[in-house]
């Protein structure tokens, strides 16, 4: 048996990192002194000199990683015309834990790796968020200053869109959209292992830019010009970092796209596909035309605070609203970026635990284009009160107000999917109901915000934190834990602990109403977000939602305890415990290193339960010489 090759792991990417933050300090000592700026001076380096160092580590530095890492090994060989490695997929597949920190092409481990890693930078995010709400339970400064304060809702919100939520879904899209069309893998599997690995590197710039000069960036996670291009040097940490999370991404996002055009089983067609396949799909669709646009806002960011550039300095003909336009026409899609995944989640469960098929599919997946292309005409109604064109109000309003329609088509329509359906409320579908009321709810505001006097009224109070918390913890976090609920047994080959899994669906869904409900009532009366003092009026609620916070925190704990210790020791889970139709679960658990032992040949759409003469499933060799109805009608009994 041939030995399984050792790729380049994490000591000699240490390595690398250390000798390409000494490769860009060099050059910054000798490009200066040559130029005649002074590098060291008073016994010390200057504060220009640790800045340029600083900022040209955080460029190329990661990238020596990178390379250590292995992530480019194959791509220098084939270029220098050496000869590559062999095709053996020694760096495919993961037989110990230590298989995930390292260069991995398998998209199942690649999944893995996203997910671990977007929960860990979660955890992160969420302590952040209890620092807040320490600092919050009463007026007055109680643990941290002003500017502190700020730096911490920043990188909170920060670590949440870009390190989770985003990355999230793109891991478990990872693991289960190739099982699901019939693929052995994604269509560039070393592009796929690149595109993680950047994510780690956005978001240790992130969490250590609280130990930058001058402290973490503090101009929240929009990092508004032209406060962003005089702060303090942890705003390139922020800068940098955002570009890392795009390009990975975009690579992610271009990797769905072709591996879904191009590598679906015989007879997967567009309207079999299930929809979390059209979710992602879409939402590839969406990263793909809209991400570059935020990382333009960065570098024109970058340019103006490293080389006084001047894109958006009033006192220098500047355009400060620029900033504000290229970054949400990015950063409203990037909404949609974090719930297409999700809707697609809940349809599968849904389905599943009602046993009906989805109603009205069709319309699911335009509804879901639809979202895509109305994603870019929404994005000026978050710049209502920024001085903008009077104008350009009323259309924005408008086609904020129409974008509900297609989300409410889906909404309809996974309502009617559980219509006198039989109804299994274990923890997936738990978590799938729960995302149904809080997603209602957060909609319901969203359209509310829509109206221009509405809008100007609550805008920066608190009434916006509780309305994009609804949407987005409420709608994206509760379709990740039931995404994550869902598949646990088909990735890890384990069963959870349903019992600790409904405890944190409660825990969860009392304790975060009773976090952000509360944050409606003084958004209208007036308390101001993203301040570290507020009037004593607001002192009584604010306690209050500091507590219920403090038990949101704590429900996170026991799904960190469900998963770890179920993945070690839980029952071992059947190939389809969930008597799904999907392709994915009609493999072991977990599935083979190259997903199926023969291409699988697709019949039947994907969501047929109980329905007559009709199957979605594997034809065998032996079955697909018999006909087509008597192979899908005894099928489909046996998945009813």
């Amino acid at each position: 048996m041939t030995a399984r090759l050792r790729a380049p792991g994490l000591p000699r990417a240490g390595v690398f990192l250390v000798l390409g933050t000494l490769f860009c300090s060099a050059i910054i000592v000798a490009v200066r002194e040559a130029y005649g700026y002074p590098v060291f001076q008073d016994g010390g380096i200057t504060t220009n000199a640790q800045n340029a160092i600083l900022l040209l580590s955080l460029l190329i530095a990661p990238l020596w990683f990178l390379v250590g890492l292995g992530a480019f090994d194959y791509w220098f060989y084939w270029a220098a015309g050496k000869k590559t490695r062999a095709e053996d997929h020694s760096s495919h597949g993961a037989t110990s834990w230590t298989d995930y920190f390292r260069v991995n092409t398998d998209h199942k481990v690649i999944g893995i790796q996203y997910v671990v890693t977007s929960f860990f930078f979660m955890l992160i995010g969420g302590l952040l968020a209890m620092l807040v709400r320490a600092e919050l339970a009463a007026p007055g400064s109680q643990f941290v200053n002003a500017n502190a304060f700020n730096g911490l809702f920043s990188v909170h919100a920060s670590l949440m869109i870009f390190l989770f939520i985003i990355p999230v879904f793109a891991g478990l899209a990872n693991y289960v959209l190739p099982l699901m069309i019939g693929a052995p893998d994604m269509a560039f599997p070393r592009l796929n292992a690149l595109s993680f690995w950047m994510l780690p590197i956005a978001g240790i710039m992130m969490t250590a830019s609280f130990f930058a000069p001058g402290g973490s960036f503090s101009t929240g996670w929009t990092a508004y010009a032209p406060l962003s291009t005089s702060a303090p040097i942890g705003q390139m940490f922020f800068t940098i970092g955002v570009q890392f999370a795009g390009a990975s991404s975009i690579a992610t996002a271009l990797n769905f796209l072709v591996t879904i055009i191009t590598m679906r089983a015989p007879g997967m067609s567009f309207w079999r596909m299930p929809l979390l396949v059209w979710a992602n799909f879409s939402t590839s669709l969406l990263v793909v035309i809209a991400t570059p646009f935020v990382a333009a806002s960065q570098f024109f960011v970058l340019f103006d605070w490293a080389l006084g550039f001047n894109f958006f300095r009033a006192e220098k003909d500047g355009d400060v609203l620029m900033y504000q336009h290229v970054f949400w026409f990015y950063s409203h899609p990037a909404v949609y970026i974090m719930m297409l995944p999700g809707f697609g989640i809940i349809s599968e469960v849904l389905s599943v635990k009602s046993r009906k098929p989805i109603f009205g599919y069709r319309m699911m997946a335009f509804s879901l284009l639809a979202i895509v292309l109305l994603g870019f005409t929404v994005w000026a109604h978050h710049m209502f009160v920024s001085g903008m064109q009077d104008w350009i109000r009323i259309p924005m309003m408008v086609t904020t107000a129409i974008i509900a329609v297609p989300t409410g088509i889906k909404i309809f329509s996974w309502l009617a999917t559980m219509w006198k359906g039989v109804l299994h409320l274990d923890t997936p579908m738990l978590w799938a109901l729960g995302f149904l009321t809080m997603f209602t709810l957060g909609g319901i505001s969203g359209v509310v915000l829509a109206m221009v006097p509405m809008d100007i009224y609550v805008s920066d109070t608190y009434f916006i934190v509780a309305h994009i918390h609804y949407v987005l913890y409420g709608g994206s976090l509760f379709t990740i834990y039931a995404g994550v609920y869902y598949w646990f047994p088909k990735m890890t080959g384990r069963m959870f602990d349903e019992r600790l899994g409904k405890i944190h669906f409660w825990m969860t869904f009392v304790s975060f109403n009773a976090t952000f409900g509360p944050m409606h009532l003084i958004g209208v009366k007036g308390m101001p977000r993203r301040v570290a003092d507020y009037a004593e009026e607001f002192a009584a609620w604010n306690l209050f939602i500091s507590l219920s916070s403090f038990v949101l925190g704590l429900s996170t704990l026991i799904f960190v305890y469900n998963m770890v210790a179920s993945w070690r020791g839980g029952p071992r889970a059947s190939a389809n415990p969930w008597r799904s139709l999907t392709l994915e679960w009609q493999v072991s658990s977990p599935p083979p290193i190259f997903n199926f032992d023969r291409i699988p040949t697709v019949v039947g759409g994907p969501y047929e339960y109980g329905v007559p003469g009709h199957v979605h499933g594997i034809l065998e060799p032996a079955e697909q010489a018999r006909p087509k109805q008597t192979a899908g009608a005894s099928s489909a009994e046996e998945g009813a």
